[in-house]
């Protein structure tokens, strides 16, 4: 069974892996400095408003005094935290006493929002020169561009439209979701089946990731964009803002947004405007947040009978992945959760726990109260299935036979249990297999014992 899992991390995680002279320039930004306050842990929080209008540096020895003994483990995680984005600088002295101070950019930028108070990127354009979309039109708009983009991946003859996604975007796929082999048609990888079962969150933030990823290969720097996009989650969802106060790189990142759904185009007769969408005031959240999550539609029996009450085709095309379409009404979908639509499932790189966990984050509101809201003989026999294909774990290992003695035999077994990596002995022809970690220490042994 492959093993493939993949992860979708949050923007903070990206810039604290980013280098730190374009971490130090990343902070040169005010939305960034307050993105980046949001983010952190409460106790970091804590840290960085208690020595927001301390010049010097403060000692180790000192900020542990500021914790109980109990809160040591979340002192730790909050230090570490505010290390790794470079919001505190460390020095260590002759005397090995370890000092901290905030970053001065950071801070300055900081002090100024809480005495200026906050003031939005841009201006927002006026109502009376725009006509814009109500918030409920937005939402559809933002939903349907999604689930497009989502079509696109699963078959493109299934969109209702002709794909616009722009090449820049598509490359995200081909990297991690797509593969295409000579004169055939795309398909979807391991990693791209179990994207399909991941929450509309955590897809967002993946797709988003792996676009500022591969942002070099474009002649783009991470960091600017990192920057725009941090910013972007700072304008007021459904207003209107004017291009012409974009760069040029600002500019092509929001046609590739609005493939998305993360933002809305409008052209007026002189002007050009773009609206951002709820996708977009996401973006400085946590994935954990709960506020964007979509109402369930799925309803699950005993006898493994599903009933989807849903008009989109998205949302047929994701159950295919693992269960058998039976028929479809105008607003229900029925399917059936067979041991044969699982077993193709496994064979895709899908696991039960995915599709376990796809099934309770869409239940429908009529279920989604009960515990469990997924019948119990249907997720105990899911997870039943796939344990029937992993009876067999394959191990990289190596054999060792003509031993010259059984004391050299022994020992070998010794040596083996010693380093955990024994597999098998056969005292009586003095054969024996270890794992293939141990496969150099134990010829090292062996050569030395001669």
């Amino acid at each position: 069974m492959p093993q493939v899992k993949i992860i979708a991390k949050n923007f903070m995680d990206m810039v604290a892996s980013l280098p730190a002279m374009k971490l130090d320039r990343l902070y040169a930004n005010a939305f960034i400095c307050e993105a980046i306050l949001r983010s952190l842990p409460p106790l970091a929080k804590k840290y960085v408003l208690q020595l927001l209008f301390i010049d010097g540096p403060i000692t180790a020895k000192s900020m542990e005094e500021w914790v109980l003994a109990d809160g040591a483990s979340k002192h730790k995680v909050a230090i570490d935290r505010l290390l790794q984005l470079r919001v505190f600088t460390e020095t260590v002295d002759r005397k090995k006493e370890t000092t901290y101070r905030l970053n001065p950019v950071f801070q300055s930028n900081l002090q100024k929002l809480l005495i200026q108070g906050e003031a939005l990127p841009r201006e927002p354009m006026p109502p009376n020169i725009v006509n814009l979309p109500s918030l409920e039109d937005l939402e559809a708009f933002a939903l349907e561009q999604w689930e497009c983009f989502l079509l696109q991946l699963i078959n493109s003859s299934q969109a209702d439209r002709p794909s616009n996604i722009s090449s820049s975007v598509m490359k995200v796929f081909q990297r991690g979701l797509l593969t295409q082999r000579d004169k055939e048609a795309p398909r979807l990888t391991e990693s791209g089946f179990q994207f399909l079962l991941m929450d509309t969150n955590a897809q967002l933030w993946y797709i988003i990731r792996e676009y500022i990823s591969n942002s070099e290969e474009r002649g783009v720097d991470p960091s600017d964009l990192i920057s725009f996009l941090l910013e972007l989650s700072f304008h007021v969802t459904g207003e209107a803002y004017n291009i012409n106060s974009l760069t040029d790189l600002q500019r092509n990142t929001i046609k590739d947004l609005a493939d998305l759904g993360l933002l809305k185009l409008q052209q007026g007769r002189k002007e050009r405007w773009f609206i951002p969408t709820k996708l977009a005031a996401n973006l400085s959240m946590s994935l954990t947040d709960s506020s964007t999550r979509k109402q369930g539609f799925v309803v699950v029996e005993t006898n493994f009978r599903m009933y989807a009450y849903s008009t989109s085709k998205l949302h047929v095309e994701i159950l295919r992945l693992f269960s058998r379409i039976e028929y479809q009404l105008p607003n229900l979908i029925v399917a059936a959760i067979t041991k044969e639509s699982l077993y193709n499932a496994f064979e895709n790189g899908i696991t039960g726990e995915q599709i376990i966990s796809f099934l309770q984050q869409n239940s429908h509101p009529r279920v989604a109260e009960r515990v469990p809201s997924i019948p119990e003989n249907v997720t105990d026999q899911i997870r039943l299935w796939e344990s029937d294909l992993n009876r067999v774990e394959m191990t990289t290992s190596y054999h060792y036979d003509e031993f010259p003695s059984r004391d050299v035999f022994e020992a070998a077994c010794d040596f083996a249990r010693e380093w955990n990596g024994l597999l098998w002995e056969d005292s009586k022809k003095m054969r024996l297999v270890v794992k293939a970690e141990i496969h150099m220490n134990m010829r090292e042994y062996l050569r030395s014992s001669k």
